[in-house]
């Protein structure tokens, strides 16, 4: 094996369109700051898409170009980073069937995500090969790349642990061509939605970098509080307000300061501190949404980007692929002149 002289990151998200605080906060914005010291390989995943949206993939497209625009509005720089679609690098499909070959379905089967997300996506046939193969083309993800860190929080590094079996499993066989993948540990806060519940596309509560103002100061308007208080006089209980997760992720120290002391003390209603919460979430986010906005103003440029990044991507999968096939002695192509140079 050989050692990348700059270490290679690489990490993708399902292309499921726009991206809300929840995705920003638990991947983007590490990211955009993994930029300064790695190699950075960034990849929609519209093939991950299609196990769970398979009846139906008219969005998948669209989809993807609407999350690599809030990609770029949030600061990833195509001039830093490979960002590209996992689709446009066939390369992935053909290592995913070889390592489908030799990954035993009890490992497949005991994935803690795997019987946990069939019942989360209760009203979706996921009875797939596909679905349960998840976790095969994930490892591909990673390992064509020859990729050396996966950002992770610190509760999702069991996720990569079956990537690491498939890979020893691999070099057992065949020789050491993968390294194993580590976890590159990043800060991952816990992101509400506005009901109380995890952020989610699904459960319709997420906040999102597109979002334009007059959105923004209504979904705060409908952002769950302190239930035990009642009334503007109540005092109010900061450390279990909904509202105050999003000041622990977006204000400043003296602001949480002092929303924190003037809730307990009855001293700002929760109206009045949606109200404010909103106008800091709207100056944060405005940034990126126009950012946001340029690029999707302009689709030419932005398929560009996709197309030089998957190019770039490619290049690297193909490399890894001929080291492959020559470890499994499918490289027809080698054989052939070999025996022409004895004959």
């Amino acid at each position: 094996m050989v050692t990348n002289p700059v270490p290679i990151v690489l990490s993708g998200m399902r292309s499921t369109g726009k991206i809300h605080l929840g995705n920003y906060f638990g991947a983007l914005k590490n990211w955009v700051e993994l930029q300064s010291s790695y190699r950075c390989f960034y990849f929609a995943a519209d093939w991950h898409a299609l196990t769970s949206d398979y009846a139906d993939p008219s969005r998948i497209a669209e989809n993807t170009l609407e999350m690599v625009a809030d990609w770029i509005g949030a600061g990833l720089d195509p001039e830093r980073s490979v960002i590209f679609v996992q689709s446009m690098v066939p390369e992935h499909a053909e290592l995913h069937l070889l390592l489908s070959m030799i990954t035993p379905l009890g490992w497949l089967e005991r994935v803690p995500t795997y019987k946990e997300q069939i019942r989360e996506l209760a009203n979706k046939d996921l009875e797939t090969y596909g679905f349960l193969g998840y976790p095969v083309l994930q490892t591909v993800d990673i390992i064509i790349y020859r990729g050396d860190f996966v950002p992770v929080g610190e509760d999702q590094a069991s996720h990569l642990e079956i990537s690491r079996e498939i890979v020893r499993r691999f070099n057992g066989l065949y020789g050491p061509l993968f390294p194993e993948p580590q976890a590159l540990f990043t800060p991952t806060p816990k992101v509400p939605g506005i009901d109380g519940r995890k952020m989610s596309k699904s459960y319709g509560n997420a906040i999102n970098l597109a979002d334009p103002p007059e959105v923004i100061r209504a979904k705060c308007m409908e952002m769950f509080t302190d239930p035990q208080r009642l009334r503007r006089t109540d005092p109010g209980r900061p450390e279990v307000c909904n509202l105050y997760e999003f000041h622990r992720l977006m204000s400043t120290a003296e602001v949480q300061e002092r929303v924190a002391r003037e809730c307990r003390a009855a001293e700002i209603g929760c109206v009045q501190d949606k109200r404010l919460l909103a106008e800091i979430l709207i100056a944060a986010l405005e940034p990126m949404r126009r950012r946001r906005e340029a690029v999707m103003a302009d689709r030419d440029t932005l398929m560009d980007i996709l197309v030089e990044g998957s190019r770039k991507a490619r290049e690297r999968a193909a490399e890894t692929m001929e080291q492959v096939r020559a470890a499994l002695s499918l490289d027809y192509r080698r054989l052939t002149l070999s025996q022409k140079a004895v004959g």
